[in-house]
């Protein structure tokens, strides 16, 4: 059976992810975590793998517990882990990991201790139909029934948790992730010469690069290179496309960046073309170095931080004209850039005091 301490304070806090291959969840977890332990707190760290450019970014001081196994199944017995560990909290650090957390409550039952997740991924999903809408409305209904409390990273997506999960509104929080700091034992980035357009994100089907690259041919500087930061599962379909295009000499693809600043602050223009997002870390990255943006409407959260035109331009999802004439603004000779824009608040604080707000009131 799980011993309970009921501290009133999260003394000990417990997450998990899948690998350390890149993804912004993951990343954003070890900035939480490098916090938590710098305010005191005990951090674990459950891993299936610790395998990925991420490992270099664990923080000293978390305790991990390595499960050797980098499926996602491998996850699925977070229970005993949670009995062993006995945290005074659980942190979920996504809605990747949500189905863990689900199956946590049901295996520890009144002994768990309470469940945070975060809001990391769009909850209404314009890219589904049918059966899949319908089965991913009803999941989302089901998270008030395994989760204590919810964390959105900005006020539209606190909104649409509220409407799409159906969770009471006193337990939900508004805390955005912490920003983005220089990384001096990162290793550099090889950036392109002249010129450049930044994306930044995994090579994976939601980020649909390939139509950035689709773009690139039309637009009206033709010198301009394109630099994509990330790994993933579409990596040859992209460089097939890239080659198809007759575009090798101007996109550059190197791979994970353990810190994209440099390159973001370099770059004539940071571009996002997701079909989905949740609050997109790179937007506020890019514009926290004066690099204007230009961003699909993947997400609420887009126009929270591209709040107006000095700062970038947001366009639909399938409007392949609308990016061209975005990209043609943005690098016309002698446009503004727009000025940095710094961050706010003091997340690690606030979940803190989040975390320890909700062990108060548990106490029996």
């Amino acid at each position: 059976m799980l011993h309970r301490t009921y501290s009133e304070t999260a003394r000990h806090i417990l997450s998990y992810a899948q690998t350390m291959q890149g993804g912004g969840v993951e990343r954003a977890l070890l900035r939480m975590t490098e916090g938590w332990l710098r305010a005191g707190r005990r951090v674990t760290l459950v891993l299936g793998s610790d395998a990925g450019p991420l490992a270099a970014e664990i923080p000293q001081g978390a305790e991990l517990i390595h499960l050797g196994d980098a499926r996602y199944s491998a996850l699925f017995g977070l229970a005993g882990q949670v009995r062993q560990a006995a945290p005074d909290l659980i942190f979920c650090p996504g809605n990747h990991y949500s189905a863990i957390a689900a199956l946590t409550r049901l295996r520890l039952g009144r002994a768990a201790p309470p469940i945070v997740a975060k809001v990391s991924n769009a909850l209404v999903r314009p890219e589904q139909g049918g059966l899949e809408a319908w089965a991913y409305r009803r999941w989302l209904r089901l998270h008030p029934h395994f989760l204590d409390h919810v964390v959105a990273m900005t006020p539209a997506m606190a909104a649409e948790a509220i409407a799409e999960m159906h969770v009471p509104a006193e337990r939900v929080s508004v805390i955005a992730n912490p920003p983005a700091l220089p990384r001096l034992d990162a290793a550099p980035v090889p950036l392109p010469e002249g010129r450049y357009i930044v994306g930044v994100g995994r090579l994976e089907p939601q980020k649909r690069w390939d139509r950035l690259i689709a773009a690139l041919p039309r637009l009206a500087d033709q010198e301009i290179k394109l630099l994509i930061l990330g790994e993933g599962s579409v990596r040859g379909a992209l460089e097939a496309q890239v080659a198809a295009r007759g575009l090798g000499a101007r996109v550059s693809m190197p791979g994970h960046a353990g810190d994209p600043l440099p390159a973001l602050a370099g770059a004539a223009l940071a571009v996002l073309t997701s079909d989905y997002e949740g609050v997109p870390g790179v937007l506020r990255e890019a514009l926290s170095v004066g690099t204007p943006v230009v961003s699909t409407e993947s997400s609420v959260a887009v126009r929270e931080i591209v709040t107006g035109p000095a700062l970038g331009t947001v366009i639909a999802r399938e409007d392949a004209d609308a990016l061209v004439a975005a990209l043609d603004h943005w690098l016309a000779p002698g446009r503004a850039r727009p000025a940095p824009v710094g961050a706010t608040g003091d997340p690690i604080a606030e979940y803190l005091a989040l975390f320890d707000r909700l062990l108060a009131e548990r106490q029996p």
